[in-house]
């Protein structure tokens, strides 16, 4: 069928036979198809659009396939590794792919989002290219224990720009040296001299509605016991949660749960003794009044956090997100969480350090709970296959997945004019 392919790239094959192919219906062997639709989504402006949808959701396994294949026709290689088009889960392939020149790779390491540069950072032929790894170093949504290890497989001195959003890191603009130390992204768990000045700090700006909740009680959005079947213990064939006897007294005394917990599962006795130490934290946290869990929620551990952004006292789970030792990681979770409040997910753009991590992004766009004008403004930080996810997500409203696939295809016209 080589001879279909001259037919194609000559224009000769008849318009029902260019349709097939764009939708990747012709029998011929997956790398030939590839080949085909590719050629078409780089070339031909009536069936481009159908081909790149085509490509986008081509079968993985013949996919990696082709990526990891040095015969694959460099146009195909080319189109895969394009930033606008590569897959995450064919990166690894891409990379080790020597046909994929070093130049391709540069280019897609100076846009790389979080995924991907997770994908290069483990990739053997990538930290052997010290081009590449000069230019992943300046790309701007490092983290900065990667910033550090760059520097050390290179030799080079640190000096990584640090954009405001991934919008401005697309236009080129930098934050002033100045901006970027205003906001530290420390350590998770680790140890830190500002711990009590954030405390002091919050609890002045926000002492009339710490007022206002006065002795306001513990409550788990979701309830207690979803806490505990998603995070502490075990689930039992029955549908039981596995939880300590000592445990079992917090959750009765949530409102929630008390409930719904006979509807929903039974709580299983267990030996105090033989109980995880997790349940001490719940308690804890459960004895506290407002500002003692505000103070928690600023200077205490990762768990303690991961269960405070779910408090149904605003002002309580606001404070997580000001915490010294909160990470990305953190954030990028709790941006994807339905059971946390509205407040939580419209804070978290307003802070300059979680709009660098375009995981935060595509995971608040993504998630049904975040309020529409808040996702409405976020998606046009968004990269072609995220948008074409959530156009098919059928959790977000219409609204947004009428919006993503409209922005999807605007993405890619823009990308066959180039």
């Amino acid at each position: 069928m080589a001879s279909l392919i001259d037919q194609l790239r000559a224009s000769k094959l008849p318009s029902n036979m260019m349709q097939f192919a764009a939708r990747g219906a012709l029998q011929v062997p997956a790398a030939e198809n590839i080949e085909i639709l590719v050629h078409l989504a780089r070339h031909n402006k009536v069936f481009g659009d159908l081909a790149r949808m085509t490509l986008a959701g081509w079968d993985e396994k013949s996919s990696i396939a082709a990526a990891a294949d040095p015969q694959t026709s460099t146009e195909v290689l080319e189109y895969l590794i394009s930033p606008d088009n590569v897959r995450p889960n064919l990166l690894p392939a891409l990379l080790e792919n020597p046909s994929v020149s070093p130049g391709q790779i540069a280019k897609l390491a100076v846009s790389a989002m979080r995924d991907l540069i997770e994908v290069m950072l483990k990739s053997p032929r990538v930290r052997s290219l010290r081009a590449v790894l000069e230019t992943l170093r300046a790309n701007p949504y490092l983290k900065k224990e990667e910033v550090e290890e760059l520097r050390k497989l290179t030799g080079a001195v640190p000096e990584t720009p640090v954009f405001e959003s991934p919008a401005e890191a697309a236009s080129g603009s930098a934050e002033s040296p100045a901006q970027e130390s205003a906001e530290p992204v420390p350590a998770a768990d680790s140890a830190s001299p500002h711990d009590d000045e954030a405390v002091s700090t919050y609890l002045k700006e926000h002492a009339e509605a710490i007022a206002a909740e006065g002795e306001k009680p513990f409550h788990v959005i979701g309830g207690v016991v979803d806490l505990l079947r998603e995070n502490y213990f075990p689930v039992t064939q029955a549908g039981n949660v596995t939880a300590p006897a000592a445990v079992q007294s917090v959750v009765a005394t949530d409102s929630h749960s008390a409930g719904t917990a006979g509807a929903a599962m039974k709580l299983a006795p267990q030996k105090a003794e033989g109980a995880p130490k997790r349940e001490n934290t719940l308690q804890k946290i459960h004895s506290l009044d407002v500002k003692g869990r505000i103070q928690l929620a600023l200077k205490g551990s990762k768990e303690e956090r991961g269960i405070l952004i779910r408090d149904g006292t605003k002002v309580v789970a606001i404070a997580v997100l000001e915490a010294p030792k909160l990470s990305d990681g953190e954030v990028e979770k709790f941006a994807s969480q339905k059971n946390v409040l509205e407040a939580v997910l419209r804070q978290i753009p307003l802070k300059r350090r979680f709009m660098k991590n375009y995981i935060v992004v595509r995971n608040l766009v993504a998630n049904p709970r975040t309020p529409i004008d808040l996702s409405l403004g976020l998606m046009k930080n968004l990269l072609a296959p995220d948008l074409k996810n959530i156009s098919a997500n059928k959790e977000v409203s219409e609204t947004i997945r009428k919006l993503a696939m409209k922005m999807y295809k605007q993405k890619l016209e823009a990308m066959n004019k180039k």
